[in-house]
């Protein structure tokens, strides 16, 4: 049986929780993004080896760019925690004791504070700027998985602040795709920042000198694990694709179909994106694009997850 259960609060303040979690949501998209452009850029090292303080100030004295870029990124950081503690202060406000809303604010929480002890990892063991050692890549991986499951909890947030349902049944066919789909994407997504690293690292002059460097048995292990990540987009985007259209088909609701036309654009497009990205030798600004679309496509295949399978009325237009 599925079990069905929303915030007991007057529409207003539900409503305004809801839109606040989306806000949330879309702060910390921007600070991933901007991290990213601290990698790309090579500006890891800006503030040094010293965290949290920058070259052992809290404010750097006569900044370099890097320094500039990183401390920006530490300070958008800081933004994101009080964002996310803003959202567990409303929704225990706005919600009865017990309610699931609570219990994702307080996840999003959590991840937002491993996010933060990822980041000071990076700069403190020096897994910035030209390090390209097998561990900088594990830590990379295991920071890109966090950021993955801080923004889908801060989404699943947002979508029981909404009024969505959550439901709590064994899963059919359809869920256990959805866990293949969603797992598939984390695994891309850490090959993705495996390939990111690696164009940031040893920039090919040439599409066919990048190639050359993937097969080549001397290159740093990096760019020979760079090579399946297309392969493996192609798989995961596949499955993706077939998910979304199954769970298309087996709904009445306007917002399950939007949000799998949604993911389904987003797959193409994505894709497109990493062609485009590998065309032009992964440009600092076209990886941004490449990571924005990439984390649009998680939220948007958490969101349609969670509509698919819920078995109660769904808001068709959001309060």
């Amino acid at each position: 049986m599925l079990a069905v259960q929303t915030i007991g609060a007057p529409a207003s303040k539900r409503a305004g929780l809801a839109t606040y979690a989306w806000t949330v949501l879309g702060i910390n998209v921007l600070v991933v993004l901007w991290g990213a452009f601290v990698r790309a850029s090579g500006s890891g090292a800006g503030c040094g080896s010293h965290w949290p303080l920058c070259n052992g100030t809290v404010v750097p004295h006569s900044p370099t760019t890097q320094t500039i870029i990183e401390f920006v990124h530490r300070l958008s950081s800081g933004v994101a925690l009080l964002s996310v503690l803003g959202l567990v202060a409303w929704s225990f406000r706005a919600s009865p004791r017990r309610h699931p809303v609570r219990w994702t604010a307080l996840g999003s929480l959590f991840f937002i504070f491993t996010e933060a002890a990822l980041g000071a990892g990076l700069v403190l063991f020096d897994y910035v700027a030209s390090n390209a050692s097998g561990a900088r890549a594990v830590f990379l991986s295991g920071h890109l998985v966090n950021t993955l499951l801080l923004l889908a909890t801060i989404s699943l947030t947002g979508w029981l602040a909404e009024g969505g349902a959550l439901p709590v049944r064994r899963f059919d066919a359809l869920g256990w795709m959805f866990v293949a789909a969603l797992v598939g994407t984390l695994v891309l997504g850490i090959s993705g920042a495996v390939a990111a690293l690696g164009d940031t690292l040893f920039p090919a002059s040439s599409v066919a000198a990048g190639i050359k460097q993937d097969i080549s048995g001397a290159s740093n292990v990096l760019l020979r694990l760079r090579v399946v990540h297309p392969f493996l987009a192609i798989a995961v985007g596949i499955c993706i694709i077939v998910v979304a259209l199954m769970a298309a088909s087996r709904t009445s609701s306007a917002l399950t179909r939007h949000l799998s036309s949604a993911v389904i654009i987003l797959v193409v497009v994505q894709g497109g994106a990493g062609l485009l990205n590998l065309t032009l030798l992964a440009p600092v600004w076209m990886q941004i694009v490449h990571l924005l679309l990439a984390d649009l496509l998680w939220i948007a295949l958490v969101l349609l997850m969670l509509a698919a399978l819920a078995r109660a009325p769904l808001p068709e237009v959001l309060p």
